[in-house]
């Protein structure tokens, strides 16, 4: 990979480091060896330091005491407890946009509801996944942005964050599957009809079942790959 300019490379290490453990590049509790940081993405120790820092901060890395990084591990606990917080503030924040959202909310989730919903064509399965994944975000980013507070959007995007790892093994379960994509299209568009009625004890009810349905999913597949 093209070497960034040098302001640029603390957070080019950032991105690309934490893509790879997102992805499972490397594994949970795989140590992270700053000679082969090096060699992968062509950066120095400075930029990789950065990086690493941050990604302890964020509990993707766990520093060692005089011994580097490692990976974090994945567990049950830490997957039901990142869902439920992240279902449960959902909820919150879609109260509140149902209750201060206006005719540009409204136009927006239609949009971004009609842009997830569209076949696209694609170069292969990763750009399928990346494209379905960007929209989909987008389509729950635009429910929840007429809640109008900026703490609460940023506390959010602060699980979201913690929950990518996860969210990973969800999505390629979910992607690369037909049904299980016509099962969200469907969950989608009742979504949409709830919300766009300012029903909100239902709106947030679906809301919370639709986020949690990935965690059985996401246990399965920790359990097959012995990452428990």
């Amino acid at each position: 990979m093209d070497t960034p300019p040098r302001q640029n490379q603390g957070i080019s290490a950032y991105t690309w480091l934490k893509k790879d453990i997102i992805r499972g590049v490397f594994p949970p509790g795989e140590k992270l060896l700053m000679s082969h940081l090096k060699e992968r993405y062509e950066l120095g120790v400075g930029p990789l330091r950065e990086a690493l820092s941050q990604l302890v901060a964020e509990r993707m890395v766990v520093a060692i005491s005089q011994r580097g990084y490692r990976v974090a591990t994945m567990s049950l606990a830490e997957l039901n407890d990142l869902y439920d917080a992240r279902s449960q503030l959902e909820g919150l924040l879609l109260r509140l946009a149902i209750e201060r959202g206006d005719d540009d909310w409204e136009a927006e989730i239609l949009a971004h509801a009609h842009t997830l919903s569209k076949v696209v064509e694609v170069n292969g399965p990763d750009e399928v996944l990346d494209i379905w994944d960007a929209r989909h975000k987008a389509f729950h980013q635009a429910i929840v942005s007429g809640c109008g507070s900026v703490h609460l959007l940023r506390v959010r995007e602060s699980l979201f964050d913690q929950a990518e790892r996860y969210r990973h093994l969800w999505l390629r379960e979910t992607v690369f599957s037909e049904a299980a994509l016509a099962t969200k299209r469907e969950e989608h568009a009742a979504l949409v009809e709830v919300i766009l009625n300012r029903d909100s004890p239902r709106a947030c009810a679906m809301m919370r079942e639709h986020l949690m349905t990935p965690v059985p999913i996401i246990a399965g597949v920790l359990e097959r790959r012995g990452l428990l």
